[in-house]
């Protein structure tokens, strides 16, 4: 199976039944995709597939097959990903961690999509992400401070 994988094309030998979650962190050494509740409700594996997050521990990895792949890794330069990160630091938006990545790759979705998003919107895009930490109130702040400055007017 040929696949793209933070913008280069990989080659994977699997089974039908190997999600995508577990490709990522076996046969890649992503560990950046966490391996949370394995059941699409925690958001700890959200990676973004054709530029859409999505819960890789509920996608059958022969399914990526022609598809875009994309990790916290593959935006490691990204500008909007990297005033996200700065944000996420600077508003306290990070404590543990675990839920981070696939926090910030729905809000970088977010974000690419629409530079002025509201409250409400943020809150519908991270929706599917849970964080036991912080209680969501600094990463919501986090998003819309590296809104403003991505988009200051």
């Amino acid at each position: 199976m040929i696949f793209e994988l933070n913008g280069v094309n990989v080659i994977a030998e699997l089974t039908t039944t190997v999600t995508l979650l577990d490709l990522l962190r076996t046969d890649f050494g992503l560990t950046s995709v966490k391996k949370g509740c394995e059941q699409g409700e925690c958001g700890a594996c959200t990676v973004l597939l054709d530029g859409m997050p999505v819960c890789s521990c509920l996608v059958l990895a022969p399914q990526v097959e022609g598809k875009r792949v994309t990790t916290i890794e593959g935006l490691s330069e990204n500008p909007l990903m990297k005033e996200l990160r700065d944000a996420f630091m600077e508003n306290g938006a990070v404590q543990c961690g675990f839920c981070t990545p696939g926090m910030l790759l729905s809000s970088f979705a977010l974000l690419r999509d629409n530079r002025h998003p509201t409250e409400d919107e943020v809150k519908v895009a991270i929706e599917g992400n849970i964080c036991r930490c912080t209680g969501y109130v600094k990463i919501i702040e986090a998003i819309l401070d590296a809104a403003e400055k991505i988009s200051p007017d």
